[in-house]
């Protein structure tokens, strides 16, 4: 009898309270829906790191962000991971990746892979992303003028002629300068459809033996350029290539408030799920060829998200570090296995450092020693009282973890336990907490003094944490890991000099 293989589905920035599974009244998940009432459904799910640089060394190798320490980023050079794990055991493995720079080959992704389908088509000079829209930044810099140049430098002495300059130069840039456009063009990523296309033919010749097949999805990453596919399931028209840019560009500037960006919130927010509905469509499409490859009944099915998306819900957009609200941590998560056809809700907090011991225990298949979450399969009746605390940490100011100097600042701890949760800003020296099931929107911080056995008890919790990630550190992961990005360095340094 054949091992039961795994297909592990993360898709970039997708908050939990945006599936129909978790409550959402939004048809952006009908097939997904459908696949959760047989599921294992965690509703608490919370990543121990985000965005993508922090959050998956915990997918991948079940292991805390900074375990190797705050300069390493990505998989050090031969970690284990859930991927050399299954290889090891005998599995054909492939990963079919979105263009995401933080999970290329450059941090060691690739590892355990037979093979590693990352669709790289460069990042730009200092390779950060935050889905700002380069169409715009190109038009802007070309259109500049003598002229403009001395226009913007006199209009921005006095704060009301700024903000008339600004606005009347936003909109000639978008509405007269910008050349017609595509989606296709502007798109900076591969759309789900090419994600499950190329995994589908991979699939074929491996449907005798055992596999571990891993797809990143990039349609709910900004800048949000769905299909019309997407869109129209969704249930309204789709906007223009023209006005799907505009949306975009406006989101993304910096000159204007919250209150200002709110007026195309709604906007946004209907591109961002017809990018989840396409994922959702074509993940059917992916479930409906494992079945007729006869494979879909021997198939455990996990899907999940590295961090969620932030529309103006504390005031900020997109996904940065320093903001760690429920929007950004709370993720979905749910697990398919044939063998328990039954629903199974888990309401405790989850963490994702815990997702691939999880994984490989439904597979029947022993985690690695270096693992350092624990396999919560199969779910038994004591699950919410043995998990019940998730850590989330990043380094705030790290919106770029190619700069080596940004990941050395000060780190923010997120723990959550139950209904509370209590933020530490290093940086900022300030400790917040929060109550959950009285404030679920986080808007008020409780006072100093409020539930101090609680603040006691996690703090004593955080300050267990670091003690254990300084002294358990690895350090010939860490070694190996530095020598790689020294090499790269170096490489680079001299193709730059050549």
């Amino acid at each position: 009898m054949i091992q039961p293989s795994l297909v592990l589905i993360t898709i970039d920035c997708l908050r939990a309270d945006h599936v129909g599974w978790l409550g959402y009244d939004r048809a952006t998940t009908p097939f997904l829906d459908s696949i959760a009432k047989h599921s294992a459904v965690f509703s608490n799910a919370i990543v121990a790191g985000a965005p993508t640089y922090f959050s998956f060394p915990s997918i991948m190798a079940s292991r805390e962000p900074f375990a190797l320490g705050r300069d390493i980023a990505g998989i050090a050079p031969g970690e284990p991971t859930i991927a050399s794990a299954l290889k090891d055991a005998g599995y054909a493995t492939a990963a079919f990746v979105a263009t995401n720079p933080y999970l290329s080959r450059r941090f060691g992704y690739d590892s355990g892979f037979d093979e590693f389908h990352d669709f790289s088509r460069g990042t730009g000079e200092d390779g950060a992303m935050q889905g700002r829209p380069l169409e715009f930044v190109a038009v802007r810099s070309s259109s500049l003028s003598g002229f403009n140049r001395w226009l913007a430098g006199l209009s921005h002495r006095v704060k009301w002629s700024s903000f008339i300059y600004d606005e009347l130069y936003f909109q000639y840039c978008q509405r007269f300068a910008a050349p017609e456009a595509t989606i296709e063009r502007l798109r900076p990523f591969p759309t789900a459809d090419v994600i499950v296309e190329q995994a589908s033919v991979w699939l074929v010749d491996k449907v005798d033996q055992p596999f571990f097949l891993w797809l990143h999805f990039m349609d709910a990453h900004s800048p949000y350029y769905p299909t019309e596919a997407g869109s129209q399931g969704m249930g309204h028209s789709s906007f223009s290539a023209n006005r799907i840019r505009y949306l975009n560009a406006y989101w993304n500037r910096s000159d204007l408030n919250a209150d200002r960006l709110r007026k195309h919130r709604k906007d946004i927010i209907e591109l961002y799920d017809a990018g989840i509905r396409l994922v959702d469509r074509q993940l059917e499409s992916l479930v409906k060829t494992l079945g007729e490859l006869r494979a879909w009944e021997r198939t455990v099915f996990a899907v999940t998200a590295d961090h969620g998306e932030e529309f103006l819900d504390h005031g900020g957009r997109y996904h940065s570090p320093s903001q760690l609200g429920e929007e950004i941590i709370r993720v979905p998560l749910l697990i398919r296995d044939v063998r328990a056809p039954e629903r199974a809700l888990v309401p405790a907090p989850f963490s994702l450092l815990h997702l691939a011991p999880t994984l490989l225990g439904a597979l029947g298949i022993a985690a690695p020693d270096s693992f350092r979450g624990q396999s919560a399969w199969p779910l038994q009746a004591n699950y919410q009282e043995s998990h019940d605390t998730t850590i989330t940490e990043v380094v705030a100011e790290c919106t770029n973890p190619l700069v080596r100097v940004k990941r050395l600042s000060p780190r923010t701890i997120v723990v959550r336990e139950g209904d509370y949760k209590m933020v530490l800003d290093f940086g900022a020296s300030r400790i917040q907490l929060f109550d959950l099931k009285q404030d679920p929107g986080e808007r008020m911080a409780l006072p100093p003094n409020a539930e101090k056995s609680v603040q006691k008890r996690l703090l004593e919790i955080a300050l267990r944490h670091v003690t254990e990630s300084q002294s358990g550190l690895d350090s010939q992961m860490a070694l190996m890991a530095r020598l790689r990005e020294l090499r790269l360095e170096c490489a680079q340094s001299r193709a730059a000099t050549s």
